[in-house]
């Protein structure tokens, strides 16, 4: 069976003799290979720039030999595609060239030939698929509505104000949304994304009582127009006591932070969802390559007996992982058999 093969089993819920491991946010400062291209490019220049974006999105996969590569982006493109561009702080962080604040601005954002504006992730994927063959899978990704819409509002508090004050406009950048998001992950599939992530990255600040309402509504609509047989994975961070709604919402798989164990989560998603996850990233960035050992065994011991894990880490990996731990944690995993 090749990586390919083993990652797409996983995420169709078999048991493997182990799982398939990919890390979040792949290609990224803890990679001295990939540090050495960023002295040379800015951000945006390497996203929009095919042949760089595939030689990034190639590093780890060439380095660890991971099960999946994930393709080299920023969820913040779909956002710029429609006409609301996005930039990094010199103190740090990202966010974009003006804050929606009207109805009118909602309705200046632009949903038609998003694949044209964003054919260079196009042309990424198809490279990619073609120098990783049969033998890796590829990923595409994007985020969920209310992940982008928060971003675009500028932050959770004035996304919530803006939705009681404008009801209308709000869901009409939802629908927007949803609709450039529709397009562009089916652009993904057809040019070379075996499976696709969303990540609701700021699922956590929305209130409970309106977290259905407010994203996950909208994520079900998603999954409903994309085709079955890819699967997608979905990442809400500090959501797992939400598990069973996230399993509701037709995802394949659901990426889970480090916070509770994957088995107790097995319980609330049902048997049919598979899991990914959960290891902690501040253990990569740790002086004790124990710990990773000990704390990666404990993880693939927890799932022995349940099918349908991916094994990855519970959020991104930062800037401080160390390689050696990476190593580690990869050597327990290749050498684990269930029983």
């Amino acid at each position: 069976m090749t990586s390919r093969e083993r990652f797409l089993a996983a995420c169709r819920c078999e048991l493997l003799p182990r799982p398939p491991v990919w890390l979040m946010r792949q290609a990224g400062r803890y990679l001295p290979e990939y540090r050495a291209i960023k002295q040379r490019y800015d951000f945006h220049t390497l996203v929009r720039t095919p042949e760089l974006a595939t030689e990034i999105t190639l590093l780890p996969v060439q380095r660890f030999a991971f099960d999946a590569a994930i393709v080299f982006s920023d969820i913040l493109v779909l956002p710029e595609a429609m006409g609301q561009g996005y930039h990094f702080l010199e103190s740090g962080g990202i966010a974009m060239d003006f804050v929606l604040q009207t109805p009118a601005q909602i309705n200046a954002l632009r949903t038609d030939s998003i694949r044209e504006r964003l054919e260079h992730t196009a042309q990424t994927l198809r490279l990619t698929r073609a120098a990783l063959g049969t033998r890796t899978a590829l990923l595409g990704f994007a985020g969920t509505p209310w992940t982008l819409a928060t971003y675009m509002l500028g932050g959770a508090p004035a996304t919530l104000a803006f939705a009681d004050a404008h009801a209308g406009a709000f869901a009409g950048l939802m629908e927007k949304l949803t609709t450039a998001l529709i397009d562009y992950l089916q652009m993904q599939i057809e040019n070379g994304a075996d499976a696709l992530q969303l990540f609701d990255s700021w699922a956590a600040l929305c209130p409970d009582a309106d977290y259905y309402r407010h994203s996950l509504s909208w994520v079900e609509y998603v999954l409903a127009a994309l085709p079955r047989q890819t699967p997608l994975i979905l990442f809400a961070k500090g959501m797992s006591h939400h598990s069973r709604s996230l399993a509701a919402t037709g995802a394949h798989v659901l990426s889970l932070d480090w916070t509770r164990p994957l088995s107790e989560i097995r319980r609330l998603a049902g048997p049919d969802t598979a899991l990914q996850g959960n290891l902690d990233p501040a253990l990569l960035e740790e002086s004790s390559p124990e710990n990773t050992r000990n704390a990666t065994h404990a993880i693939l011991a927890d799932m022995a007996h349940h099918p349908g894990h991916i094994f990855n880490l519970g959020h991104g990996i930062r800037p401080n992982a160390k390689i050696e731990n990476i190593e580690i944690m990869l050597d327990v995993i290749r050498s684990y058999e269930r029983v």
